[in-house]
């Protein structure tokens, strides 16, 4: 095992605290975006990664932790959204254009502050593309404490949102409050994107929110399949993205590594790749004459009861 584990890997402490926080951001990301993509609002997803940048870089700015920024802009955005009416289908993408215009503009502004007013080198670097390994051990709990609540609530609203995901038509005639159900999954999502910033930057931390569930949407038949299948491989990339950057120092004398989130993007990717094989020899294998009549087939995921209410 010497190959893989360099010298001091088990017994570093930013790394322990980089495990601890890849996996944590690794999960929610997992649950939240099985849903942010059967709900078919990955462009809000990564409209949220624009908006936690200008988060970070503001509390970069203002000397605050940039969770506080990258979770406090999340859920900013994701209010925003929602007031000029995410919840509608035909005003979705408009109030997503809308704030991910703003939120990139106050980005630009805060970010070029942070690179002319601030001493500091790497701010820039640190807020796009993460720095996993000079995370405060301190936040750890503040981490786990937000992954709680997301988990929690979104396990309240369960059946409401399944259901308001496979259907807004059905769902509001079995008088669910769509309005409601809309928003807590939004905060949800703003806070799954703010803690996965801390790991890979805000602007790969769609990669961990969509790469996983999209993954595990291919791989399974059902709704908490897809969710378990996200859930380990979101660990296991971000786990082993750790483990080769730590072992990248290593592989060139005097280099620097390369960061984590080039391998956690770079792992995702594989694996969504690889994950389209079978469909794709499937597909060959049929009879040419069958070819030109296929349908794509959805095929309800686990329909909710039908007394369930939000």
């Amino acid at each position: 095992m010497r190959f893989l584990f360099e010298p001091g890997f088990f017994a570093s402490a930013p790394v322990r605290t980089a495990m601890i926080i890849g996996a944590l951001a690794a999960v929610i990301s997992a649950v939240v975006g099985v849903f942010t993509v059967v709900r078919g609002q990955s462009f809000a997803g990564h409209a949220l990664t624009d908006v936690a940048t200008a988060g970070g870089s503001g509390a970069f700015l203002t000397g605050i932790s940039p969770l506080v920024g990258f979770v406090g802009g999340g859920v900013l955005g994701a209010g925003a959204m929602d007031l000029i009416g995410v919840e509608r289908l035909r005003s979705r993408d408009v109030a997503t254009g809308i704030v991910l215009s703003v939120a990139t503009g106050f980005a630009a502004l805060f970010l070029f502050l942070d690179t002319t007013m601030n001493a500091t080198t790497g701010a820039t670097q640190q807020i796009l593309f993460g720095s996993i390994f000079t995370v405060n051990p301190f936040i750890v709990p503040y981490v786990l404490a937000l992954s709680v609540l997301t988990l929690f609530v979104l396990g309240f609203i369960y059946r409401p949102l399944l259901l308001s995901s496979l259907s807004s038509e059905l769902a509001s005639a079995r008088g669910i409050g769509l309005r409601r159900v809309g928003l807590l999954f939004m905060l949800a999502l703003a806070i799954a994107v703010g803690v996965s910033a801390i790991a890979i930057g805000s602007v790969l931390s769609t990669a961990l929110l969509i790469g996983p569930a999209a993954t595990s949407l291919r791989l399974t038949k059902n709704l908490r399949s897809a969710i378990g299948v996200a859930c380990a491989m979101g660990v296991a990339t971000t786990w082993l993205g750790v483990l080769l950057a730590y072992d990248s120092f290593y592989w060139i004398p005097s280099s620097q590594g390369l960061p984590v989130s080039f391998f956690i993007v770079a792992l995702i990717l594989v694996a969504y790749l690889a994950s389209g094989v079978p469909a794709v020899r499937r597909f060959v294998a049929r009879p040419a004459a069958d070819h030109g009549h296929s349908r794509l087939t959805v095929r309800p995921f686990e329909t909710p009861r039908s007394g369930a209410r939000n």
